[in-house]
């Protein structure tokens, strides 16, 4: 199944969970976290270097990470739901009722293209924070994600612009797949939108193969060329 034709599907699965890291200082602002990394995603980005848990249908039932989770209380203060894609499982917002229910702050990282998921996770106040990953502008999107949905992405952007939710937004660079005038177009789309937040771009660095076997960049990408207002932040 490729990822066009995941695009508008909720999987169902016994075992969504390709893993979980017990422990992270980084991946939730301000908070000590756990990550649950959720098996399978509906997009097939050629920088990304998590194949493993793309490709993945999961070993770990949702019941096996709440049973560690119960173990972390008061030892932690959030989980990350990362991946893969976790707002493609039918069962997320359940998931998400039984973490909250353990005194957990939830951050979910995601591509945005289930809008309606990321609704109703906002509607039942499950959510204390998002990254949403913008891949590309428009004109590119497929070409990086393999993915034709910019536009539940956008219905993504715009639902987190009038929600009260904390998030942010952030870009991986590969500068031979986006350059200057890409994050331009993105920076600027963003304040056209009204976002005034922070914008991360995260630089790519290649330490193990990558879903489209690209190499570390051979364009230098010219930070004085980024024109855009909004603060920006580089991660690496």
């Amino acid at each position: 199944m490729n990822a066009s034709s995941l695009s508008n599907q909720h999987v169902v699965s016994p075992s969504p969970i390709y893993d979980i890291t017990p422990f992270s200082a980084l991946d939730y602002p301000d908070h000590l976290s756990a990550i649950i990394w959720f098996a399978g995603c509906n997009m097939r980005c050629s920088y990304c270097y998590n194949g493993d848990i793309v490709f993945s249908k999961g070993n770990r039932s949702l019941d096996e990470a709440l049973e560690f989770l119960q173990k972390r209380v008061g030892l932690l203060e959030g989980v990350v739901l990362s991946g893969g894609e976790a707002t493609m499982f039918s069962g997320l917002t359940e998931f998400c009722r039984k973490i909250k229910a353990l005194g957990f702050k939830i951050k979910l990282d995601t591509n945005g293209t289930y809008p309606q998921k990321i609704k109703e996770l906002i509607d039942e106040n499950l959510l204390d924070y998002v990254a949403l990953d913008y891949k590309a502008p428009p004109a590119k999107f497929y070409d990086i994600t393999k993915n034709r949905n910019f536009t539940y992405f956008e219905e993504s952007l715009e639902l987190l612009l009038k929600e009260n939710v904390s998030f942010e937004v952030r870009t991986t660079l590969h500068s031979d797949l986006l350059n200057e005038d890409d994050i331009n177009a993105i920076a600027s789309d963003l304040e056209r939108r009204g976002y005034s937040g922070t914008y991360y771009i995260q630089d790519f660095v290649q330490d193990v193969a990558t879903i489209g076997n690209v190499a570390n960049p051979q364009t230098n990408f010219d930070k004085n060329k980024i024109s855009s207002k909004l603060p920006i932040e580089y991660r690496y």
